[in-house]
């Protein structure tokens, strides 16, 4: 039922709004039913340079793609919903204290008026824990390779006083893996240990075990 209604009122949304599928460009639908079919889990292991295994939810390729891009790009909020759901497969606090995302900067919140991770997590029924803070200035990592993006991220962010001892790290989309290596090197200068990662989705070519290989945490 609570599906069905929220079909009918990204519908209803689309018709007064015009707008098309943020997944296929179909109009008439926020999301159309194939799409938000397309949005389900499908975990795979990715490693980062440093050798953390991260746990993301789907490929970003395709419709998942899209919707991020949408999402993180375009104010579609409403996406953070199905996106949520998808990321809370790979979400296991057992023994945590909770999950620390990856900050966002503040040139990037002021442009979005939200932080992207933060609200995946709170979409996916948990609560950010605000460990990282973001500071100084950092040219865009688009097209950067695996050591300048590591160059990019040194010394990007600093660990906030917290009782957390035990977490997993966060990202939205993990591409060669060194902004979740420098947040796990901050978080580990500051006494608190990072068991593991996950993402909401992970670029093809970080490919390293296949979707139903045995992951330790999370």
């Amino acid at each position: 039922m609570t599906s069905r209604l929220t079909d009918l009122i990204d519908e209803i949304l689309a018709l007064v709004l015009a707008a098309s599928c943020a997944g296929c460009d179909r109009i008439g639908a926020v999301l159309c039913p194939s799409c938000r079919r397309a949005l389900r889990a499908a975990p795979l292991t990715v490693r980062t340079p440093g050798g953390q295994s991260v746990r993301a939810a789907m490929e970003f390729t395709g419709v998942g793609a899209r919707c991020i891009r949408a999402l993180k790009g375009a104010g579609q909020t409403r996406l953070a919903a199905p996106l949520g759901a998808a990321l809370a497969a790979v979400i296991d606090l057992e023994g945590l204290d909770g999950v620390v995302p990856i900050p966002t900067s503040r040139a990037a919140f002021r442009a979005r008026g939200y932080r992207v991770p933060e609200t995946l997590l709170r979409a996916a029924g948990a609560s950010p824990l605000r460990m990282l803070r973001h500071v100084g200035r950092h040219r865009d990592q688009r097209g950067a390779g695996v050591e300048e993006r590591a160059r990019n991220v040194r010394g990007s962010f600093v660990a906030r006083p917290t009782r957390a001892t035990r977490v997993v790290l966060m990202d939205d989309v993990v591409t060669t893996g060194a902004t979740l290596d420098e947040g796990c090197r901050v978080l580990g200068e500051a006494g608190v240990e990072v068991v593991g990662a996950i993402a909401l989705a992970a670029t093809p070519r970080r490919f390293r075990f296949p979707a139903d290989s045995a992951a330790t945490h999370p």
